[in-house]
């Protein structure tokens, strides 16, 4: 495992930068932690590294968004899909999305709140975000126990990123997204 530390919105991106350039057509990637963790924050900068022009938002309502990948910045991926499975009750719901499929058609699907189907999902690499406790701002709201989140106090929040892969698919790349990372290291 991987644990990395980001004193922000930015460094998030930074790391998600670092993954992204690692990743390759057919990679699937979870995002994991509570709500206000940085997961969205964390898909913006995985998109805007591969290239994605649009803006990147949660798909909460939508399940799976969709956006193009450059040319040059893929890996061999043309489309980065960010699903989120927040709303999803049932296990066959997810099956339904066809997640591994999107995979394989030379695409990167990026899944929020996948940790909860996290046995369905063969192999994949899990990037799991949650605010420093240390460095959380009180006024912020606690996003766990439902309060409102102040998005501006958010934006400096210390955040804590454990990355770690299930499966063998990431092998033979985890030695180049540690180096990749060592600035961001616990």
């Amino acid at each position: 495992m991987l644990e990395l530390r980001a004193a922000s919105v930015a460094e998030t991106s930074v790391i998600a930068a670092s993954v992204a350039a690692l990743s390759r057509a057919g990679d699937l990637i979870v995002l994991s932690g509570e709500m206000g963790a940085g997961k969205t924050a964390f898909a913006k900068g995985y998109g805007a590294a591969l290239g994605v022009t649009e803006p990147i938002t949660s798909p909460t309502f939508t399940l799976v968004h969709t956006y193009d990948i450059a040319a040059d910045r893929g890996h061999g991926a043309k489309a980065l899909h960010h699903a989120d499975l927040y709303r999803l009750d049932r296990t066959a719901e997810v099956a339904d999305l066809a997640l591994e499929e999107l995979a394989d058609n030379d695409g990167i699907v990026l899944v929020e709140w996948g940790d909860v189907v996290d046995a369905l999902l063969g192999d994949h690499l899990v990037v799991h975000l949650e605010m420093d406790a240390a460095d959380a701002d009180p006024a912020a709201g606690d996003p766990a126990a439902g309060d409102p989140i102040d998005d501006v106090a958010l934006t400096d929040t210390t955040r804590l990123i454990e990355i770690s892969a299930s499966g063998p698919h990431w092998a033979s790349r985890w030695s180049r997204l540690v180096e990749a990372c060592e600035p961001f290291r616990c």
